[in-house]
């Protein structure tokens, strides 16, 4: 039967949507595959038909007991003959299942990467013709994905087993090109066809809020989505139970989910959500992998996630219907701690692990721990912010994130359109051409050698920005790339040139403007470098030392002042001690803290000076 009778046939469509039908054509070619498709977007469709068209049955590795049973559920629903095998079922239903798997009851069947290993499986694998191994979730196979799981290992050893080769094809909703790459390899695909459909999920609307008390603005959000159905995610059990306890006080219809309910109790409460018998889940992120209920309109974070990743999979289980929805993040400092406690504590007790590759791994975390606190303190626009982390590139300003209705002004670019297009001007005159970060360096006049060595630093343009961040430079770039004012080569080293456009900005016959971040931490740098000049002293050298203080107060734990005074600071700027007893003449160092302070602060000094 054809791909798109089968669809309309067991799901209800008429087309596909973006690279199912690709994806579909290169598996009955007998290619292997690895999709990166948002939350939504249909992957299992991907696999699904493909597992109906070719011959033997096709094995789909899952990591949750709830998804398998979902899916099955829907598959049966839909007329399909699918099955699956884990932990839930009985003696006398696991071993049915293997005899008729056996006897080509199923098409597809749905187990856990546990079960790969156990010999009664091998024997099935012995008997039956596996034409296709599908891998549902499959960062889980990458040390490097954010949800690691050694289980997911045994895939590889399973699939060498068979003696056989069948198709491999392997999906997941987020996954950078580290981890893509790291699915491939591990898996042992052959030339996979890689498809990436896009991350940008317009219809949501992405929002960080950093409220002094998060019930109070989860009620009062919570009261602009009555009768709308939602997930509310926190970071601990104890969490949920006292979010859950606090909304059932205040009349909402909430239910709760994580790990430390019986299974009769998580199935009962997962039943009620999907049907609408409750409209607020508040949960754990044990919660939502496979939950396929397309009017979920808003999703809340309690407490802000590891990792991008994990934030963008759970955050897009809104709006699967595609109808407007909106990813609340309520953001404290408090929740990075917590955060940085419980990657440390993992890392402890993983016992599957190497010691080598728990501190792997517990470095990696630490990484994208930061990167996920960027997007709660960033001004740029989210969406863009996440986009970029997956490496894909989109516009600065998507006009549908709190940053960008909130942060973002319009700005006249002209003069500093001008002085890009002169950059890349400048360099095409000595027959080269450079990346963007190259030609931003050379306006920020930055003293890198490659810049220096090839003489870069005597052309007119060089140092014309000192004062805008590279990051500016780098955005307003892009802009006008997008524009058209420039153009960026589409090869291995991509390099900026010149474009027929490119003549209206060095003339200034062309008025630019843009949306950009409103420069909130500039200005109070500004005010800060105006502050410092009234007492004639060395910005550079007073924020070095800002930043030594800053440091020596949160490992003491005190407020700052305690330390030294701006007063103190300032007076060490104009004095420039270098040893303990010039650094004895600052205004509001005594013995004891000259004892204690004067070794680490000359030290920044005498390098300044240097």
């Amino acid at each position: 039967m054809e791909k798109h009778t089968l669809l309309k046939k067991h799901f209800g469509h008429k087309e596909f949507r973006e690279g199912q039908s690709e994806i579909i054509d290169q598996i009955l070619a007998g290619r292997d595959v690895l999709g990166i498709m948002p939350t939504g977007a249909g992957k299992s469709v991907c696999y699904q038909i493909p597992a109906l068209m070719l011959d033997g049955i096709t094995i789909v590795v899952s990591p949750l007991i709830s998804l398998m049973q979902d899916q099955v559920v829907s598959l049966r629903e839909s007329g399909i003959s699918a099955a699956f095998i884990n932990s839930s079922l009985s003696a006398r239903e696991y071993y049915d299942t293997l005899d008729e798997a056996m006897n080509s009851v199923y098409k597809i069947l749905y187990v856990a990467p546990e079960r790969l290993s156990a010999d009664d499986f091998l024997e099935l694998s012995e008997k039956v013709n596996i034409s296709m191994v599908t891998i549902d979730e499959a960062h889980c196979v990458s040390q490097w994905g954010q949800d690691f799981r050694p289980s997911y290992l045994k895939i590889a050893e399973f699939i060498d087993r068979l003696g056989y080769r069948p198709i491999v094809s392997a999906f997941t909703a987020t996954a950078t090109k580290e981890v893509r790459d790291d699915i491939s390899l591990i898996l042992g695909q052959k030339d996979p066809f890689v498809i990436t459909t896009g991350f940008d999920r317009k219809n949501l609307r992405f929002v960080v809020n950093k409220p002094k008390d998060k019930n109070s603005a989860l009620l009062k959000l919570l009261s602009g989505y009555e009768g709308r159905s939602g997930i509310v995610y926190c970071m601990t059990r104890k969490g949920v139970e006292e979010v859950c306890d606090m909304l059932l006080l205040k009349g909402y219809s909430a239910t709760r989910y994580h790990a430390g309910l019986s299974d009769e109790e998580r199935a009962e409460n997962q039943e009620d959500f999907i049907y609408d018998r409750k409209t607020v889940m508040v949960a754990t992120n044990a919660f939502g992998m496979g939950i396929d209920k397309s009017n979920v309109s808003f999703v809340i974070h309690y407490n802000m996630p590891k990792n991008l990743e994990s934030y963008y999979q759970e955050a897009g289980r809104a709006g699967r219907d595609g109808e407007p929805a909106e990813c609340t993040l309520l953001y404290s400092g408090a929740d990075v701690r917590l955060n940085r406690f419980l990657i440390e504590k993992g890392s402890e007790t993983n016992e599957e692990f190497s010691e080598e590759m728990k501190e792997a791994v517990r470095i990696k975390d630490s990484e994208r721990l930061r990167m996920m606190t960027f997007y709660c303190t960033t001004n740029e626009c989210l969406r863009e912010y996440m986009l970029r982390y997956f490496g894909e590139k989109t516009s600065s300003f998507c006009g549908n994130c709190s940053n960008c209705t909130d942060n973002f002004e319009t700005v006249d670019v002209t003069t500093e359109a001008m002085k890009i297009v002169s950059c890349v001007y400048r360099i095409s005159q000595r027959k080269r051409s450079f990346g963007r970060l190259m030609i931003a360096d050379i306006l920020h006049g930055s003293k890198n050698k490659k810049i220096i060595s090839q003489g870069f630093d005597t052309i007119s343009t060089y140092g014309i920005m000192a004062d805008t961040p590279v990051y500016r430079i780098c955005t307003i770039m892009d802009f006008l790339i997008e524009k058209g004012y420039l153009v960026l080569t589409d090869d291995e080293y991509s390099v900026v040139r010149l474009s027929s456009s490119s003549v209206g900005i060095l003339k200034g016959q062309v008025k630019v403007s843009m949306k950009l971040p409103k420069e909130q931490r500039k200005k109070a740098a500004d005010a800060e470098t105006a502050k410092n000049t009234i007492y004639d002293i060395d910005n550079e050298l007073f924020l070095q030392l800002k930043n030594l203080r800053n440091k020596l107060a949160s490992e003491a734990r005190v407020p700052a002042y305690i330390i030294f005074a701006d007063a103190a600071l300032r007076d060490m700027c104009r004095k420039m001690p270098v040893n303990k007893e010039e650094f004895l003449s600052v205004s509001g160092v005594g013995e004891v803290k000259a004892e204690k302070y004067s070794e680490k602060f000359t030290e920044v000094i005498r390098r300044f000076k240097k």
